[in-house]
C-alpha cells in the first residue's frame, strides 16, 4: 500500500505504480493531462518510467477544450 497526494489530496493504492498505471486507474487514458512529480513536470515519453513511491506529491492538470 503507498499514499501519495493528488492535488493536495491523499490517495492510497495497493501497490507500487509508474504513471501509466495511475493515469489508467485515474480514467483518464486519452485525455490531455500534464503532471507534475514533487515540483517537477513528468514529460508523456517517462510516464511508463517514472514509479511513484510513499509521499510523492502529484498536481494533475487536465485540459478542457471548448471555446
Amino acid at each position: 500500500m503507498i499514499k501519495i497526494s493528488i492535488n493536495g489530496e491523499a490517495r492510497e493504492f495497493p501497490a507500487a505504480l509508474n504513471v501509466t498505471e495511475l493515469v489508467v486507474v485515474l480514467e483518464l487514458t486519452g485525455k490531455r493531462i500534464a503532471i507534475e512529480k514533487n515540483g517537477e513536470i513528468v514529460p508523456k515519453s517517462q510516464y511508463p518510467e517514472t514509479m511513484l513511491q510513499e509521499g510523492d506529491v502529484l498536481e494533475m492538470v487536465v485540459a478542457v477544450g471548448g471555446g
